[in-house]
């Protein structure tokens, strides 16, 4: 039996001696990943308040989906809920004039039932994002495009752009097989079990005429700290 840990899940509320991260509003952590969700609730507002930052993910990741959209951070205090949108290409989301914010601000406050300040912040190295890149090779196989020709592309292209490793992962009828099957290609090093190392994990799904493709990616894109003795 297969023993599986989200690359994400697993390193959430870890804290690591040496590591500083900061969260968009600029609280200080040694988490090596933030929490997607800041908020506390009483156990019986807990549940819907999950299922309400669900419905605000989705529809700012379908309604933004061309902006290239790889996390949305979640802050709530009384009567306020702050949305950090983080994106490739912010001015599709922002528009012209901050429009298309502006809407997407009324859409959310329809969501929640309170004043929502969104806020859209530009990603300085999008190709080193795995969820772009999982996106980026589920939409070629949509395309029918080969999936051995796609997830080669999309490695050579990540270590170009600096990663130090990188692993793609497609499962699925691949190329209209009878029967399901997994392949993928690696590129560096991953090492999936060392909590100091930067990895980002995405995964999405191409809706083929023949299936489902589910597409994995992690990208290694180097160490949070050089210190040894860190642990």
């Amino acid at each position: 039996m297969g023993q599986k840990v989200n690359p994400i899940g697993f390193r959430t509320g870890i804290k690591v001696k040496g590591v500083v991260n900061r969260t968009p509003s600029g609280t200080a952590t040694s988490n090596v990943k933030n929490w997607r969700s800041r908020w506390f609730a009483p156990k019986r507002k807990f549940g819907p308040l999950v299922i309400e930052d669900y419905r605000i993910r989705d529809h700012v990741k379908k309604e933004f989906y061309a902006a290239g959209i790889p996390g949305i951070d979640i802050e709530r205090t009384m009567d306020m809920v702050t949305v950090y949108v983080f994106a490739a290409r912010p001015g599709i989301i922002i528009g012209r004039k901050g429009a298309k914010v502006d809407q997407l601000k009324g859409d959310l406050e329809l969501i929640t039932g309170k004043k929502v300040d969104p806020k859209i912040l530009e990603i300085q190295r999008p190709e080193l994002e795995a969820q772009l890149l999982s996106e980026s090779v589920a939409e070629q196989l949509q395309r029918r495009a080969s999936f051995r020709r796609a997830i080669k592309k999309a490695a050579e292209l990540t270590m170009a752009a600096g990663a130090r490793g990188v692993k793609i992962q497609v499962s699925g009828r691949l190329g209209g097989a009878e029967m399901a099957r997994r392949e993928h290609i690696v590129r560096g090093s991953i090492p999936l079990t060392t909590l100091k190392a930067d990895i980002s994990y995405g995964l999405a799904e191409a809706k083929t005429s023949y299936g489902i493709i589910g597409v994995k990616s992690w990208i290694y894109r180097g160490d949070l700290i050089e210190d040894k003795e860190a642990f």
